[in-house]
């Protein structure tokens, strides 16, 4: 089959338009092959950045600038960055823009320590940098502050120079030199008189010494005496060491805990001692049998012949028994009043 000429036309026209639009987006750093994602960064300052400019990490490119895009207020940059390695990039990394005066300017990733990553078509943090110009600056102004100083300093100190070289100043000068001289001798006369008054004391010094020295003979006649003491003391506390406080207080431990054991069963109803001091039926029985011992006597005072019978020709009283005690018993104090 013969191909026409204009089908031949055709088909070249879209291969090149294919290959055009292929290496565009190739030099704008897009690939349609490969696996890649998209990043996005906010800076305030770009310092020349441009589209198809290098993305590196630890010095490796791994991707590229594919678009930047900013409002008409230029007050906030939008970068768009294709990332072709499948890299994990940490949630605390940081995107700043590496100025680079003989070369091209890069976006360079310094990677946190986070745990999580940042998932694709996010934003990353962005960090705002001075520019190469601007260190070199900020380095050498230091030292152009000190010279300035310093220029100041030698400035002052001419000053001074060219007021003592004055006229007046050299009057001032002598006028000092004479004062001077006038506290010098000042200073002679003084320790003239410090000398006579040192020389009075020299009686007291005198005296001070030797009752130091005599204090100290003093020392040295009981020098036996004071060896005597320190050993006496120092017996002591030996027999101090040597008794056995250990055992003695476990003694006293142990002691304590049975106490503490006896005291814990009075207070509760497991025990003889406990239930006879913590159990109320044991009072209840008690009162219950006084009742009725008292009541008892009561009807054996009441009615004495139906217990103790000595008639000869008379019978049995056989009353009925009481069943409340008399009025004199109701206020014992061991009848409870309901």
């Amino acid at each position: 089959m013969k191909i026409s000429n204009e089908t031949k036309v055709g088909a070249l026209t879209t291969i090149a338009v294919t290959l055009l639009i292929l290496g565009f987006n190739f030099l704008n750093g897009k690939t349609f092959f490969g696996s890649s994602h998209t990043l996005f960064a906010k800076y305030s300052n770009v310092q020349g950045l441009a589209n198809s400019n290098p993305v590196n990490i630890n010095g490796m490119q791994v991707g590229a600038v594919y678009k930047i895009t900013t409002d008409q207020n230029m007050k906030e940059i939008l970068v768009n960055m294709n990332i072709t390695k499948d890299v994990n990039i940490p949630t605390n990394s940081i995107a700043t823009i590496k100025p680079n005066p003989l070369g091209v300017t890069s976006i360079e990733i310094r990677l946190g320590d986070a745990r999580t990553y940042i998932p694709k078509n996010d934003t990353i943090a962005t960090e705002a940098t001075v520019g190469i110009f601007n260190e070199v600056y900020q380095k050498i102004d230091p030292v152009l502050v000190g010279l300035k100083n310093l220029v100041k300093s030698l400035d002052s100190v001419l000053v001074n120079v060219n007021s003592v070289v004055d006229p007046n100043a050299k009057n001032n000068i002598h006028t000092t030199l004479e004062n001077v001289s006038k506290i010098s001798g000042n200073l002679l006369a003084s320790s003239a008189s410090l000398q006579t008054m040192l020389n009075a004391q020299s009686g007291t010094l005198s005296r001070t010494m030797n009752n130091l020295n005599s204090f100290t003979g003093n020392l040295a006649a009981n020098n036996d005496k004071l060896t005597q003491t320190l050993t006496n003391v120092e017996k002591t506390t030996s027999n101090f060491s040597k008794l056995d406080l250990e055992k003695t207080l476990s003694s006293m431990n142990s002691t304590v805990g049975e106490l503490k054991a006896t005291i814990g069963k009075l207070n509760s109803t497991s025990g003889t001692a406990g239930m006879l001091l913590n159990d109320t039926r044991l009072y209840n029985n008690l009162t219950a049998s006084a009742n009725k011992l008292n009541l008892l006597l009561d009807d054996l005072k009441t009615n004495p012949k139906r217990y103790i019978s000595i008639s000869v020709f008379g019978k049995k009283d056989k009353g009925s028994a009481l069943t409340v005690p008399l009025p004199d018993t109701l206020n014992a104090p061991y009848i409870r009043k309901k």
